[in-house]
C-alpha cells in the first residue's frame, strides 16, 4: 500500500508537539509534514472575527500543503473553520476541520451539547460547527456556549495557573446542566487532565486525539 501524506496546518508552533505525537501514536505509516502561521489568529483575535482576507490566505494556506504533496490536510485551528471549509471545496484532497469530527460525536453524544472557549472567536464558529452538524444528523440540540473571560490573556500574560483554575472552575459549573462538553481550543484540553472523576461527570471532547483517531480510520481503510 502506497505511503499517504498528511499535511497540519497550525496557527500555533504549540501545538506541533501535540499533533505529532498523535500522529506516531494513531498514524505511524503516514508522512506527515507541518505548516505554522500564527499571524493567521492574530489577525482573527485583533479584528474579532474572521475577515475575508484572512480566509483567503487559510485558502492560500491550504492550496500551498496540497502542492507540498499532501494526500490529506488537517486544519489544527478551529477560529478559521468557516475558511477551511471553503478551501476543501476548491481542494483536489480532503481538508479537514479539527473540530468537526468532536462536534459530530457530541451530537451522538447527548441532546443538552455545552461548548466552552477562552476566545469568543473560538466560540462562535465551533458553536455554529455543532449546529450545523446536529442538523445533518437529523437531532435536535439544546446547545449552551460558555466563555471563560480573562482566561487566554492569563495565559499569553505566562499565568498558566489562573488560565487553568479559570477554566476548571467554569468546566465543573457546566458539566451540572449539559450532557456532553467541546473544548473549542485544543490549549483547554490540559486542564481536563487536572480535573478529578468527582468533576467529570459528563464526557469532556477535545479535538485533536478524536480528529486524529477520525483520519487514522479513513487513512487505513
Amino acid at each position: 500500500m502506497q505511503t499517504k501524506t498528511l499535511g497540519l496546518i497550525h496557527t500555533s508552533a504549540t501545538l506541533v508537539p501535540l499533533f505529532q505525537g498523535l500522529c506516531e501514536a494513531h498514524l505511524p505509516h503516514t508522512k506527515v509534514f507541518n505548516m505554522v502561521d500564527d499571524s493567521l489568529i492574530k489577525d482573527v483575535i485583533s479584528k474579532g472575527t474572521l475577515t475575508p482576507a484572512t480566509a483567503k490566505r487559510v485558502v492560500n494556506q491550504v492550496a500551498s500543503a496540497e502542492a507540498a504533496g499532501a494526500d490529506y490536510i488537517l486544519v489544527t485551528c478551529s477560529s478559521i473553520g468557516a475558511a477551511v471549509e471553503t478551501a476543501a471545496s476548491l481542494s483536489q484532497v480532503p481538508v479537514i476541520r479539527v473540530d468537526q469530527a468532536m462536534a459530530d460525536q457530541a451530537v451522538q453524544t447527548g441532546k443538552s451539547i455545552g461548548v466552552i472557549a477562552t476566545l469568543p472567536t473560538t466560540l462562535e464558529p465551533t458553536s455554529d460547527l455543532v449546529r450545523r452538524r446536529a442538523v445533518v444528523a437529523g437531532k435536535e440540540i439544546t446547545l449552551v456556549a460558555k466563555l471563560c473571560d480573562g482566561a487566554f490573556e492569563a495565559l499569553m500574560s505566562g499565568d498558566a495557573a489562573k488560565h487553568d483554575e479559570m477554566v476548571g472552575t467554569a468546566l465543573k459549573a457546566l458539566s451540572k446542566e449539559v450532557d456532553v462538553i467541546l473544548l473549542a481550543q485544543a490549549s483547554m484540553a490540559r486542564v481536563v487532565d487536572g480535573l478529578s472523576a468527582e468533576d467529570k461527570i459528563v464526557p469532556i471532547l477535545a479535538s485533536p486525539a478524536i480528529a486524529i483517531q477520525e483520519l487514522a480510520k479513513i487513512i487505513n481503510s
